[in-house]
């Protein structure tokens, strides 16, 4: 029987180690060597070339929206660079450690400060949002769906030789 967490906070988190289960889920399969191959040569995003690509961008994305919050809270932590492995197992374990980081992070945050109606009291992004702690989460979660749903379409064209 699943165990929920509780509260707002909970249910963020519930639901962020469910999205990060599911890209795991999605990826456990996939051969290494399929991994780095070039799925989408004519993108210009470097990030979503390959599966590979999409990883280390999630994995690295994980950590920084993590490190907003813990900056909003004053504690100053530098992003780590994006790591690019050659096994799924790598990128998953990333994954496990990036969720585990961020359930760390969330220990004392109170449900209370999630939301932020005060613009000055919000975070801001590199790349121009401002959100709320429970708004860059959502973010989190969204980004996790998005990428999911793109390396499934990169395995199908790799791995069913389906055209992109």
């Amino acid at each position: 029987m699943k165990v929920y967490r509780q509260g707002a906070k909970g249910a963020l988190l519930d639901e962020y180690e469910k999205a990060i289960t599911e890209l795991k889920n999605v990826i456990a399969p996939i051969s290494d060597e399929d991994l780095a191959t070039v799925a989408d040569p004519l993108t210009a995003d470097e990030n979503c070339r390959s599966i590979q690509t999409i990883l280390s961008h999630v994995v690295s994305a994980a950590y920084s929206y993590t490190i907003y919050i813990m900056h909003h809270y004053g504690y100053q932590m530098v992003r780590p660079e994006e790591t690019f492995h050659t096994t799924v197992k790598e990128y998953i374990r990333d994954l496990t450690e990036a969720f585990h980081f961020t359930e760390t992070v969330f220990r004392d945050i109170k449900d209370s400060e999630l939301e932020e109606f005060e613009q000055e009291k919000k975070i801001a992004t590199s790349w121009g949002q401002v959100y709320d702690i429970e708004q860059i989460m959502e973010h989190a979660i969204v980004h996790i769906l998005r990428h999911r749903r793109q390396i499934e379409r990169y395995r199908d064209i790799i791995c069913n030789n389906q055209p992109a």
